[in-house]
Formats: structure tokens, C-alpha cells, sequence
């Protein structure tokens, strides 16, 4: 029995189709690797970075804005006063009382007031260890 049919095995496509072949290939495989498969450019990765970094540095001037709030002596009064404000209202009020003020960092950290606002809202009672508890419920 011959196997010589004129089938798929003797098929020998031209040198315009294998190129042409390729550039198709390569083109469906970046734009699934770009939609679908996570790659990124550095372009992007570079923003990504600056964001991750932006919501870092807020993070932490949050904690430490909520242990300046919690530790201050009339602190409990600054929490009604904070919990009876707006949202939108919030963050200037934590700004003016200066609890988001570090030694060492010039002007404001975005985001920052705004974290800690919210972090002290959710607290239904300000802890009584002296601030020597850990005060976020992250």
C-alpha cells in the first residue's frame, strides 16, 4: 500500500507564506501576551512602581498618623469630633490637627490623611494600652 496520496506530507508551502506565517504568529502571540498573558512595558511597569510606592509611603504615614491620633491626650474627644465630620471632611481634619506630620518627610503624603481617617472611623473605641498596641485592624 503507497502512502504517496498528495497529502498533507508533501506539502511544501512557498517562502512568502512561511514568512507571512510568522509575522502572523508573532503578532496574535504579543497580543495575547499583552491583553491576557501579564507582559507589561517598561513604560508601564514604571507607573506601576511610582504607584506602588505612592500607596506604601501612605500606608505607613497612616499607621503612624493613627498612633499620634490614638496617643494624644484628648483623644477621644478628636474621635467623635472626626466620626461626626463628612468623608469629604475627614482628611482636612486630620491634616489641620497635624497627626499626619512626620519629622523628616516635607509637605503631605497623598492619600495619607484619607487612610488614616478612615482606619480611626472604623474603631469603635480607641484602645487603652497606652499606644503601645498595635491600632490598625489591617
Amino acid at each position: 500500500m503507497r502512502h504517496d496520496d498528495g497529502g498533507w506530507s508533501n506539502y511544501r508551502p512557498s517562502k512568502s507564506l512561511w514568512a507571512w506565517s510568522v509575522v502572523g504568529a508573532s503578532a496574535l502571540t504579543m497580543a495575547l501576551g499583552f491583553t491576557w498573558g501579564g507582559w507589561t512595558t517598561s513604560g508601564r511597569a514604571a507607573v506601576m512602581t511610582d504607584i506602588a510606592v505612592r500607596n506604601a509611603k501612605a500606608d505607613l504615614v497612616a499607621g503612624i498618623c493613627v498612633h499620634n491620633f490614638v496617643t494624644a491626650s484628648d483623644a477621644q474627644e478628636n474621635l467623635k469630633a472626626l466620626q461626626a465630620k463628612s468623608s469629604w471632611q475627614r482628611d482636612d481634619f486630620i491634616t489641620d490637627g497635624g497627626w499626619t506630620n512626620i519629622a523628616g518627610i516635607d509637605g503631605t503624603i497623598t492619600n495619607a490623611a484619607d487612610a488614616c481617617a478612615d482606619q480611626l472611623v472604623k474603631m469603635k473605641e480607641l484602645p487603652q494600652s497606652g499606644g503601645d498596641a498595635a491600632v490598625t485592624d489591617s
